[in-house]
C-alpha cells in the first residue's frame, strides 16, 4: 500500500507580523538592579509621567539621577512619529528637580525648542533671544544645553535655506554656553539607514515605514556633511564639553567614533537608544567600551520602565546571548535582531554608569 505524504498547510504571514520566538536555550541573567548606582544621562519626559512613578521605577532598578535632556518640552509622538509640546522649564524644575534634590536635573534647548516653526533664523532677534532664554533657564536650574537634530535637517533661515550645524550666525550662542562652562549635548544626524533609500536592502525599513518622517535620504545635507559640520563646531570650542548622543550617531562604525574621540578630547558619547547596534557586535563593542571607558555615558532615551533599564544592564553586565531589547519607543517585540552582553569589568561599569556623568557635570 502506497502512502502519499501531504504536507501541512503553511499560512502566509506578512513580514510586519513575523515575530519569531527564539528556541535557543540559554540562561537569563538579567539584573534586577544595576551593579552600581546609575545616572541616566539621556532621557526625556515622555508624556506626563509623575515624579513619584518615575522615582518608583528608578529606585527599583538602581537609577540615582535622571537627566531630562529636553527640560522645556514633553515628547508625545503622533502617528507620524514626530511632534512636540513645549512647556516652561519651570514645570520640570519645580515638580521634579527642586521637589526631589539630587534625583533629577535637566538641560535646556533654549529657543531651539520651537519645532512648530522651523524658520528659526527667519526672525532677526533669534540669536539674542536664544542667549537670553538659555541664561534664564540656567538661572532657574538647567545644567547644560541641548542642541536638537533639527539643526541641519529642518531649521531654515529667512531665505528658506537650510541652516548648517556650524553656521557662523549661531556662534554667539555657543560662545555664551562655553563662557558659562556648561556642557552641550549635540544631536546631529540619525542612524545610517535613515539616510539611504528605503528599499528591500535597508535594515531600518520597518522603522521608516512606521515613522516616515525619520527618513532623510533627500535631505539637503548628507549624513557625512552633517557630521563634518558638527566636528568643525567642536573644534572651534575646545574648552566646551560636548556630549555626542547615540554613540556619536555612528554606532555602525565604532572605528570612526574612536577616531573622533581621539581627535577631540572635549567629547563624550552616550549609548542611549543604541544597544541594538552595539549588541550585535559584542566583541568590537566590548573592546571599544574598555578602551574608551572614560568617555562613555549611560542613557536609555526611551519611555521609562523597569524592563527597559534591565535590558541595558543585561547588555552591559552579563555574558547572555541572543536576547531581546526594547525599540526606540520602549516597545518590546519590535526588535530587528537579538543582541549579546558585553560582561564589562567593574571599573568600566562604574565609569559608564555614573562616574563619567558626574565628571562632565563638574566641568572636568
Amino acid at each position: 500500500m502506497q502512502v502519499t505524504f501531504v504536507p501541512p498547510h503553511i499560512p502566509d504571514i506578512l513580514l510586519k507580523d513575523f515575530q519569531p520566538r527564539s528556541l535557543l536555550k540559554r540562561p537569563d541573567n538579567t539584573p534586577e538592579k544595576a551593579r552600581f548606582l546609575v545616572v541616566d544621562a539621556h532621557n526625556h519626559l515622555f508624556g506626563d509621567l509623575p515624579p513619584e512613578e518615575l522615582l518608583r521605577i528608578m529606585d527599583a532598578v538602581g537609577v540615582q539621577t535622571w537627566v531630562n535632556v529636553t527640560g522645556n518640552v514633553v515628547l508625545p509622538f503622533d502617528e507620524a512619529g514626530y511632534t512636540i509640546e513645549r512647556r516652561p522649564i519651570e514645570g520640570f524644575i519645580d515638580h521634579y528637580v527642586k521637589a526631589y534634590p539630587g534625583r533629577f536635573t535637566c538641560l535646556t534647548m533654549s529657543e531651539f525648542a520651537r519645532w512648530e516653526n522651523f524658520g528659526i533664523l527667519a526672525e532677526d532677534d533669534f540669536v539674542d533671544r536664544a542667549i537670553q532664554t538659555f541664561e534664564a533657564d540656567v538661572a532657574k536650574g538647567a545644567c547644560g544645553f541641548k542642541l536638537t537634530k533639527e539643526l541641519g535637517l529642518r531649521f531654515r533661515d529667512k531665505t528658506g535655506a537650510m541652516i548648517p550645524v556650524d553656521d557662523a550666525r549661531l556662534e554667539p550662542i555657543f560662545r555664551r554656553v562655553e563662557e558659562m562652562g556648561l556642557p552641550t549635548l549635540i544631536h546631529v544626524s540619525d542612524p545610517e539607514g535613515f539616510f539611504i533609500p528605503m528599499d528591500e536592502t535597508n535594515e531600518h525599513y520597518p522603522v521608516l515605514q512606521e515613522f516616515p518622517s525619520w527618513a532623510f535620504q533627500d535631505s539637503f545635507f548628507s549624513k557625512n556633511e552633517l557630521l563634518e559640520q558638527r566636528n568643525r563646531l567642536i573644534a572651534r570650542h575646545p574648552k566646551m564639553n560636548f556630549i555626542l548622543p547615540h554613540v556619536a550617531n555612528s554606532p555602525e562604525d565604532l572605528d570612526r567614533v574612536a577616531s573622533w574621540l581621539d581627535t577631540y578630547s572635549n567629547t563624550y558619547i552616550d549609548i542611549s537608544a543604541r544597544v541594538d547596534e552595539l549588541g550585535r557586535q559584542p566583541y568590537t563593542a566590548r573592546d571599544f567600551f574598555i578602551e574608551y571607558q572614560d568617555r562613555i555615558l549611560f542613557g536609555i532615551d526611551m519611555p521609562v520602565s523597569e524592563g527597559a533599564y534591565r535590558a541595558y544592564f543585561r547588555f552591559l553586565e552579563t555574558r547572555d546571548e541572543y536576547f531581546e531589547y526594547p525599540d526606540y519607543l520602549g516597545r518590546w517585540g519590535h526588535c530587528r535582531w537579538r543582541i549579546y552582553g558585553l560582561d564589562l569589568p567593574d571599573e568600566a561599569l562604574r565609569k559608564v554608569y555614573h562616574e563619567n556623568a558626574e565628571r562632565v557635570a563638574q566641568g572636568r
